[in-house]
């Protein structure tokens, strides 16, 4: 399905816009990227449209909707409402919402924070989400050791939510060597035909 009118303000770097993209690449809708870097965030024009002063914004004709997740929820609903990308079935769709839940939870505070400590200077706990991110990826291995996806037998967007935070681990000084099953499983969203990376930022040097 094919649909104009679809703005997505973000900008190249953000995982959580990235998610965003990626769903609306898989469900193959028209959209344009307005970028918000931070002080275009602080603007009154943008605030508008977020008060947080957050990306990912999405537009939809008249629609405005903020946060990842909540984008990536409407999105299917609006238009995939049948796919698999979140299962009507209530514990299908129970597990799905488990990895937004962690998407929001332990990859933000975990891989995403440590790659915003190293890369744009935030100034947190790097052990702090080094610990969490150890914690994280041990759970996500065990998990995926004998399946091919978070949720289901197929991609959902749990794995859109998961991705790029955990696949970008590195660049906040975060190993993935040590989980191989995690990285199989990066591979197969890399794999799938509608995907689109991140642009690389230099790894952290090690000390």
């Amino acid at each position: 399905m094919s649909q104009t009118g679809i703005t997505l303000h973000s900008t190249p770097l953000s995982g959580h816009g990235h998610r965003v993209e990626l769903l609306l690449l898989a469900l193959g809708l028209d959209y344009r990227v307005v970028s918000a870097p931070a002080d275009v965030r602080r603007s009154e024009a943008f605030l508008a449209l977020n008060p947080l002063g957050q990306i990912p914004v999405l537009q939809d004709g008249a629609l405005t909707l903020a946060d990842s997740n909540a984008i990536m929820v409407y999105l299917v609903k609006r238009y995939a409402p049948d796919s698999a990308w979140l299962p009507g079935e209530p514990l299908a769709a129970a597990q799905v919402q488990r990895w937004l839940s962690i998407a929001a939870g332990e990859v933000m505070h975990g891989p995403s924070t440590a790659r915003l400590i190293a890369q744009f200077g935030l100034k947190d706990d790097p052990a702090r989400a080094e610990r969490i991110s150890t914690r994280l990826l041990t759970f996500m291995e065990s998990h995926l050791e004998e399946r091919a996806f978070l949720a289901a037998e197929q991609p959902t967007l749990a794995d859109l939510a998961c991705y790029s935070y955990v696949a970008h681990a590195p660049e906040g000084g975060i190993s993935l060597e040590p989980y191989p099953a995690v990285r199989a499983w990066t591979a197969r969203i890399e794999a799938l035909p509608f995907f689109k990376p991140i642009p690389p930022s230099p790894l952290p040097a090690e000390g």
